[in-house]
């Protein structure tokens, strides 16, 4: 896998921008039909004036999570079967999870896209094709992420556009170029690196991928996940290691837009969301 490396610095925040992104709590009583469910913690707000890029294995920056948070992200899907067993997955467990779509997929699997957002997750974008922007002239990674919004959009919607309805995006092997950085930052979208991932694109068993990602879970304690939903070791190894953060105290955070915080639900106490 690519990676974008920049330099990175040390990230502080202060409380005025922690309060702005302040996560809502939520109740997953009135919602999931488990009581004993991993459930959703919070959901956190994401600014893009404020978070432009995120992801310490790719910027200098990333979300502000506390010790045990963690967000589910998955690229390169929809794709069946793999990506219905993610979603039956996560529904099990009532977790939400961010998948940043194909263009093509989303265009081909139309009712998955709808499914996600119907079950609550955040629908974001990944390019048309999945090419590595750096091989390609500006116009065609223009061409290509503009395209790949167009499709998601027509999926979910039911309207073609470049306007993605959520501004999160996530290159292509985080193949990013500083043109095209500056691209989705001038249209206000949040570009998305990671924190860690499992490795799941690599020749490896489900119990493989579910060994690398605990032992980088437990070394990082928090951050933003990296898991690709077309992968059939993936969905046959989510709900094992959903089963682990439940155990171990992990507290799943969801993202939305800025925008969209609004819509949520009003803040309560993480002790509400998760009685002692």
């Amino acid at each position: 896998m690519t990676e974008l490396r920049l330099p990175r610095i040390a990230f502080g925040i202060g409380c005025a921008v922690l309060a702005l992104l302040a996560g809502i709590a939520v109740t997953d009583a009135s919602s999931c039909n488990r009581r004993d469910a991993l459930g959703t913690a919070r959901v956190l707000a994401v600014d893009a004036a404020l978070f432009p890029r995120v992801g310490l294995k790719n910027f200098p920056e990333t979300l502000p999570l506390a010790d045990h948070e963690i967000v589910l992200t998955f690229d390169d899907g929809p794709r069946t079967p793999n990506t219905d067993k993610v979603l039956a997955a996560l529904a099990q467990e009532c977790a939400r999870a961010t998948f940043f779509l194909v263009g093509r997929s989303s265009a081909e699997f139309p009712e998955l896209v709808r499914r996600m957002a119907a079950q609550g997750h955040t629908v974001a974008h990944h390019s048309w094709s999945h090419p590595m922007m750096s091989k390609i002239s500006f116009e065609q990674a223009k061409e290509d992420i503009e395209r790949g919004i167009a499709a998601v959009e027509m999926a979910l919607n039911g309207v073609s556009t470049k306007m993605p309805s959520t501004p999160f995006f996530r290159f292509p092997y985080f193949d990013a170029t500083p043109a095209t950085l500056d691209l989705l930052q001038a249209r206000g979208i949040v570009v998305f690196g990671a924190d860690l991932w499992a490795s799941d694109c690599e020749n490896i068993t489900p119990e493989q991928e579910l060994t690398i990602l605990i032992e980088r879970l437990e070394a990082a304690r928090k951050g933003i996940i990296l898991l690709h939903d077309a992968q059939t070791r993936t969905a046959a190894m989510l709900p094992a290691f959903l089963r682990y953060v439940h155990q171990n105290g992990y507290r799943i955070v969801h993202l939305v837009p800025a925008a969209a915080k609004s819509a949520e639900a009003p803040l309560t106490s993480w002790h509400h969301a998760f009685p002692q």
